[in-house]
């Protein structure tokens, strides 16, 4: 099979490398490996214009080539990035066992984004892989990415997926494809975790002052910029693992190779959302003891971070002590943090546009009751902002009344409260088996209209005019027993 092609530059490509200028210990040049049948299967034209590529030279024939790796876009470095994990408490080297950055697309307002091949065949890094990935796996990432991207949290974005032709086998043959994957960037706790497991501090330094440039550049300056940068990185997780939270949503694998430190959400691999509200609710096939349990979330970030500060440890102080002194104190301010941002979304889903201290015990008394009722955690939210009936319980309406005695308190009107409350509770979120059913028709039908109809609902999902309850509701309120599947 022949080597990846060239491609020509009339797709708007203007990518850059830098990325590739860091020490050798952080990645290794790379190029996917061709397929037999490349066919678009799925192109995201909104991301395509915000990306200023152009989408009409891209939805061909040609971008198919492209985004299956049998093409290569000019000005393309190919590379697999190094990185190692936490992988459920355990420390493993990893790496891009079957992906490729092809190169970082820059914007005319300076914008740069990672344009990544997800399943584009073996690389250095593959250990016993074949560097695939099957249809519906990638389908999956593109419905749940574009949802969490609706629903104003911070996410990587999906371009394109395209079919190889080609089977991979898990452990049953499956259609194989490719995920164009687009991210602020790549760079992970895992990458940090990669490079001090080397003992080498220059690469740390590197990636370090790297990823402050292009992340954090509001640190430069600082009296002690790594410091600041950890503090930095800490805020944004919180802000992070909180958005999650408000709508429901469980990570699946939060190991820390799946932890961004542009704190995007990455890695859609076992994710799912929550129907009935309880904190121990688990979706992952591979999680068997619960560690990324919807409640353990804020703990899994705390405990990431705490090995993101280790391998800071050369930096943050000349001094070995006062370095881990720095570090844990860091690390320990992320619950203060975590909990003002939790406080602050739920306030907004009750529509409390003022403080008092007994909020919290508040939000605390509702999430009680929802355990207690196996309620439906966004219908219980949606409702509440709609205004429609609710189960009228004994409890609830304890918690009824106390709510609206505390909404009577601030000076905004009832359509100013629910103005706030249907801002930040979806009417719409990918509701497990909807999700399901739009991968089954495209998977084994080669039907898209079920996953075109599922996105177009999920691009708008706080629009409270949109009639379609099909969407709106769980399967069954006493359905359980989903499972999902990483994908690997």
């Amino acid at each position: 099979m022949p080597d990846p092609q060239s491609s020509k530059n009339d797709a708007g490509w203007h990518l850059q490398n830098t990325y590739s200028r860091l020490p050798g210990l952080l990645h290794v040049s790379a190029s996917p490996v061709p397929v037999k049948r490349p066919a678009l299967k799925v192109f995201n034209h909104e991301l395509a214009r915000e990306l200023e590529l152009n989408g009409s030279a891209l939805d061909t024939q040609e971008g198919a080539e492209i985004f299956a790796g049998n093409r290569i876009p000019g000005g393309a470095e190919p590379l697999a990035q190094a990185y190692a994990g936490h992988q459920f408490g355990h420390f493993t080297t990893l790496g891009d066992g079957r992906a490729i950055l092809l190169g970082e697309q820059l914007t005319s307002v300076g914008e740069r984004y990672d344009i990544q091949l997800k399943g584009s065949g073996i690389t250095p890094f593959s250990r016993r892989g074949d560097g695939r990935a099957a249809l519906g796996p990638m389908l999956r990432e593109y419905i749940i990415s574009e949802a969490m991207h609706g629903l104003g949290i911070p996410t990587t974005r999906s371009l394109a997926v395209t079919t190889t032709g080609e089977a991979v086998y898990r452990p049953q043959p499956l259609p194989g494809a490719v995920l164009t994957r687009v991210a602020a960037s790549h760079i992970r706790v895992g990458t940090f975790e990669w490079a001090a497991a080397h003992g080498d501090t220059a690469a740390v330094k590197a990636l370090t002052d790297y990823t402050i440039a292009r992340h954090y550049p509001e640190v430069v300056g600082s009296a002690e910029p790594y410091l600041a940068f950890l503090k930095a990185a800490i805020d944004r997780q919180a802000a992070l693992i909180a958005k999650w939270l408000q709508v429901g949503f469980i990570h699946g694998v939060m190991n820390t190779d799946n932890m961004a430190l542009s704190g995007e959400t990455i890695d859609y691999g076992p994710c799912a959302f929550m129907d009935v509200y309880d904190p121990a609710t688990v979706f992952s096939s591979i999680d068997r003891q619960g560690r990324y349990a919807y409640g353990n979330q804020p703990s899994i970030a705390k405990w990431n971070l705490a090995r993101f500060a280790e391998a800071l440890l050369p930096l943050l102080h000349a001094d070995e002590e006062k370095s881990v002194e720095l570090a844990n104190e860091a690390i320990e301010s992320f619950g203060r943090i975590y909990e003002q941002y939790w406080l602050d979304g739920r306030r907004k889903k009750l529509g409390l546009h003022t403080q008092e201290d007994g909020d919290r015990a508040l939000i605390q008394r509702l999430l009680n009751w929802m355990k207690d009722a196996k309620a439906d955690y966004t219908l219980t939210f949606r409702s509440l902002s709609a205004d429609t009936p609710l189960p009228m319980d004994a409890p609830f309406q304890i918690w009824h009344g106390e709510w609206r005695a505390r909404l009577a308190r601030q000076p905004q009107s009832m359509s100013e409260v629910v103005t706030l409350m249907q801002a930040h509770n979806p009417a719409f979120i990918p509701r497990n088996h909807k999700v399901e059913e739009a991968l089954a028709a495209a998977v084994e039908r080669d039907d898209l209209s079920v996953m075109e109809r599922l996105l177009s609902i999920l691009k708008k999902p706080y629009d409270y005019s949109v009639d379609a309850p099909e969407y709106s509701a769980p399967l069954d309120a006493g359905a359980d027993g989903y499972q999902t599947f990483c994908g690997t």
